[in-house]
């Protein structure tokens, strides 16, 4: 049978659909290889949110595209949002490319490569707990998407015009998966969409998110319930309150993008930085240990010294757990699109760095309070430079987005990895920490 390579761009939603893929794949008796030049079929699943990511691609394609000078025989196929947003431009600039399809037919990626014509799809594809899916993160955790879309209206963003309005799973598929996942040998999973926060409101559901919530917590052997990727606005007195429960992680994920109230409306969002401070003080109060993270963009149209001071300011009260920083990427048919892009790229550059910097001066001091302390860890695997010292994670800590805790050299490695651990914190930097399991 044909050898398949897989290459996923973009962030853990893309992740899933590869998984799905992989799962179709799978069962149609393809093997898969990690090496391109090992395969007889290459996929890259794309992403096309912002021009680095698109960058990324187009570098992808292009080695692709070079790989198959080298070797003939090797079929590429493109797929997913990049595609789905430009694919005229794509196919001009990779004749190459032997297919083209966009986030519509992940489920049908066995029909494409065969040459079959699959049935068309309506929308963005969107699995449920019946599509067979490879999970390729460690055995200790999972990522399961709870929907797909937006319909939220701000003026930077593209993913409705990708993916279109927000569309939730039911709750017994979700909760389905879990339990599989669990049987699997998970103890955490996460929860992901483009706004968790929303989820449920298109099927007619009044805090829909918690109602989830509500049964997950119910599944036996699942150990953490991770939220992310939630929206500032959507967060209430329900949600606040089912994430009390001692399996839901006390964990935000609230991109609040910017602070300045006149850079806030024209993103057509509505909390500000005193609002926003607002919120982030009622979650601290309900939910104390809550770690927050959240992503801000640097050099919106409109940002000058006064509204980047703004910001700056923001973040230094705010202090979050987690920050991630976004240069303003101009992109085609958003709103805000005609208001051209005067920002210099380098003044962007500097205020990210300014941000960062200041946020790292409270990332290590938020991680020396765990010094001397005991808390859980999951541990989901070894080091990569040392196979006998495991690593893992805390509560506050996501998978591949926040740092991760160090563990010293265990004997039994089989008795600790894919288990949760109580640690005692040595040591820490920046974003890491360092213990020894008690």
């Amino acid at each position: 049978m044909l050898n398949v390579a897989l290459i996923t761009l973009g962030c853990a939603k893309n992740l899933v659909d590869s998984e799905v893929m992989s799962g179709y794949l799978a069962k149609a008796g393809y093997s898969f290889v990690l090496d391109p030049e090992d395969a007889d079929i290459l996929i890259i699943n794309t992403c096309g949110f912002i021009q680095p990511a698109r960058d990324e691609a187009v570098q992808e394609l292009k080695r692709a595209v070079f790989l198959k000078r080298k070797a003939k025989d090797i079929k590429i196929i493109a797929i997913g949002c990049y595609v789905e947003r430009d694919e005229k431009f794509l196919r001009s600039a990779f004749p190459e490319v032997d297919l083209w399809r966009g986030v519509s037919d992940f489920h049908n990626i066995v029909q494409i490569i065969e040459g079959k014509s699959p049935k068309p799809t309506s929308g963005c594809y969107l699995y449920d707990h019946t599509s067979p899916r490879l999970v390729s993160t460690p055995p200790a955790w999972a990522y399961i998407k709870i929907s797909e879309g937006c319909s939220h209206t701000c003026s930077f963003c593209a993913i409705p015009l990708i993916k279109g309005a927000y569309k939730s799973r039911e709750i017994p598929s979700i909760l389905h998966e879990a339990e599989s996942l669990i049987s699997k040998g998970a103890k955490e999973i996460n929860l992901i969409s483009q706004d968790s926060t929303y989820y449920g409101r298109d099927r007619g559901l009044k805090d829909g998110l918690t109602q989830l919530l509500q049964e997950l917590i119910n599944i036996k052997g699942l150990e953490w319930i991770r939220i992310l990727y939630g929206y500032p606005e959507e967060v209430n007195d329900s949600l606040l309150e089912i994430m009390q429960e001692d399996k839901i992680c006390s964990y935000l994920d609230l991109p609040f993008q910017h602070a300045d109230s006149r850079i806030i409306n024209r993103m057509k969002r509505s909390m500000d930085g005193d609002r926003a401070l607002t919120l982030i003080k009622k979650i601290r109060k309900a939910i104390p240990d809550v770690a927050l993270r959240t992503s801000l963009v640097v050099g919106f149209p409109g940002e000058g010294k006064k509204e980047f001071e703004n910001l700056k300011k923001f973040v230094e009260e705010a202090r979050f757990d987690h920050l991630g920083v976004f240069v303003y990427s101009r992109e085609a048919g958003t709103a805000c699109y005609f208001s051209g892009d005067p920002v210099k790229q380098k003044v962007k550059e500097r205020r990210r760095k300014q941000l960062l910097a200041i946020q790292e001066d409270i990332s290590f001091e938020k991680n020396s309070k765990y010094l001397e302390k005991c808390i859980d860890v999951l541990v989901e695997g070894t080091w990569k430079q040392d196979s006998n010292r495991p690593i893992g994670r805390a509560r506050f800590q996501a998978p591949e987005v926040d740092g991760v805790v160090f563990l010293n050299s265990s004997p039994v490695l089989s008795k600790v990895v894919n288990t949760v651990q109580n640690v005692e914190i040595t040591d820490h930097d920046i974003y890491d920490l360092y213990g020894h399991i008690l």
